[in-house]
This record gives C-alpha cells, structure tokens and sequence, in this order.
C-alpha cells in the first residue's frame, strides 16, 4: 500500500499538485494492522491527510508528537474523520468523480471543481467543500 501511495504522490509531484489523502487508519504508522506505514518522503505533495476508521474497526486518531511536528512543518492540513458525529466524508461524490489512475488498493480521482479547505484549530472545526472557492454555503456547494 505504502508503495501504491508512493507512486501515485510521484504523479502529483510531475503534474506540480497537491491532494487530499484519505485513507483508512493511521498514515505514517509502524504497525500496518493499525493504518498505512508510509513515510513522509511518500507524501510530500499531500495538502491535507485524513485518517478514517472503517465501519467495522474504530481507531484512534494519530497523536504522536512526531507526527504533528511533521504535519506542521510541511504546512499540511490534518482532519480525523470517525463514524458517527459531525464527522463525515461524502463517498458519494468522491465516487462520481473521474478515475485519473487505479491501483490495486487505492485510486486517484480529480474535481472539476475547487475545493475550499477550512480549518481552525482553536475550535476544531474543519471542511473541504467543492464548488466556487468561496465560503461554505448549504444552496451553493456540496461538502466532502
């Protein structure tokens, strides 16, 4: 998996793109039953990493200080998306998008559209919407 992410952050790197990586688990971990052990050379291009749990197997999210110095350092966006809650990712409109490249456990889709990334870490709230690049707004765009 960790070479799969690999190739596609080097398609990213040649098109000069960044990209929201959402992933089930940990990104960064050792321990591959828990998360997807890449290391950071295998995500430069990443602009915001999600980690999600799976329907069937909670996980915590990453707390390693390491990892947020990493995470801070290279300026990327963090979110960690659980079931339940206010949390949520829209696979159906990651699923309506266009497939640019497959892999064996991952794919590469594009928007035709902007995203529009919001984050404040003071009050934990966070959104990547898709539509005209300006605020989030219910009639206008659809969230992620």
């Amino acid at each position: 998996m960790a070479s799969e992410i690999h190739r596609l952050n080097q398609l990213m790197r040649q098109e000069q793109k960044n990209y929201v990586l959402i992933g089930p688990g940990r990104w960064g971990t050792k321990d591959k039953f828990i998360g997807i052990p890449v290391t950071w050379s295998q995500i430069t291009n990443a602009k915001v990493i999600a980690e999600t749990d799976l329907e069937d197997f909670p996980l915590d999210a990453s707390l390693g200080s390491h990892f947020f110095h990493n995470v801070t350092s290279m300026n990327m966006g963090y979110f960690s998306v659980h079931s339940g809650g206010k949390n949520f990712l829209n696979y159906d409109i990651l699923n309506q998008q266009e497939v640019i490249h497959y892999e064996k456990y991952f794919k590469h889709v594009r928007f035709i559209k902007p995203f529009n990334i919001v984050m404040d870490g003071r009050k934990q709230h966070s959104l990547i919407s898709i539509g005209n690049g300006k605020p989030f707004k219910e009639d206008t765009e659809e969230k992620l």
